[in-house]
């Protein structure tokens, strides 16, 4: 029997959180080695278990997966949450990639110079209400089915409601004028396997606060 998978990277969210969020949904228990220092990732890169120098990066199956997309389509592929055929694939990939544009900014607000905030918050707000959350809105109108993609829980549904938290951490109200993507949320919430996800003490990370943001500068700055 294969071991859990191991997560390296900081105790934070950053590119690690959505690899959390897709293993918790399917099920699969996983592991943690959190990286403190500069020396913790450069023993990493010296024993050559960073391909590109770089984290995240997953032990799983026998191999130490890097890259965030990489990590994420072979988990949806293995746990079955990557639709049913080649089409599906696709637009569930248009979808993870939407809410990827958005996911980068929210990722980075927490770490970025006091100054910028204001104006990075605007467009978030901006681009949510405007751009990402119509459009995501718009698809489960048309087809009226429970899910974005094919009536069946996919990485893109995942995606998303990952997402929809985030933002609405910034702007409690964002979501009131997107009833779908509410109900998404709540349907998704309550599947087993994310409702013990979202309990407090669960693997799932809180916002990055100024500490989280400090330990992060010590590792790659």
């Amino acid at each position: 029997m294969a071991g859990k998978p191991v997560l390296h990277y900081f105790d934070g969210r950053g590119r690690m959180e959505p690899i959390r969020w897709l293993l918790a949904a399917a099920g699969v228990e996983f592991e943690e080695k959190y990286l403190k220092t500069r020396d913790d990732l450069a023993m990493l890169r010296n024993d050559g278990s960073l391909m590109f120098d770089q984290v995240p990066m997953v032990e799983i199956d026998g191999m130490k997966l890097v890259q965030t997309k990489a990590i994420l389509n072979y988990i949806a592929s293995k746990y079955n949450l990557y639709g049913k055929d080649m089409k599906e694939r696709a637009i569930i990939d248009m979808y993870v990639e939407g809410v990827a544009d958005l996911e980068i900014m929210v990722l980075y607000y927490p770490h970025m110079p006091p100054g910028e905030k204001d104006a990075a918050l605007t467009t978030i707000k901006d681009k949510a209400r405007n751009r990402y959350f119509p459009a995501y809105e718009k698809v489960l109108k048309s087809h009226g089915q429970d899910y974005l993609v094919g009536n069946r829980l996919s990485r893109a549904d995942i995606a998303l409601v990952e997402l929809l938290y985030h933002v609405e951490e910034l702007d409690p109200t964002i979501m009131a004028n997107f009833p779908l993507l509410k109900a998404l949320r709540t349907r998704v919430s309550k599947l087993p396997t994310v409702k013990k996800f979202l309990q407090p003490g669960s693997q799932r990370k809180p916002f990055d606060d100024e500490k989280c943001v400090e330990s992060a500068k010590k590792i790659f700055s």
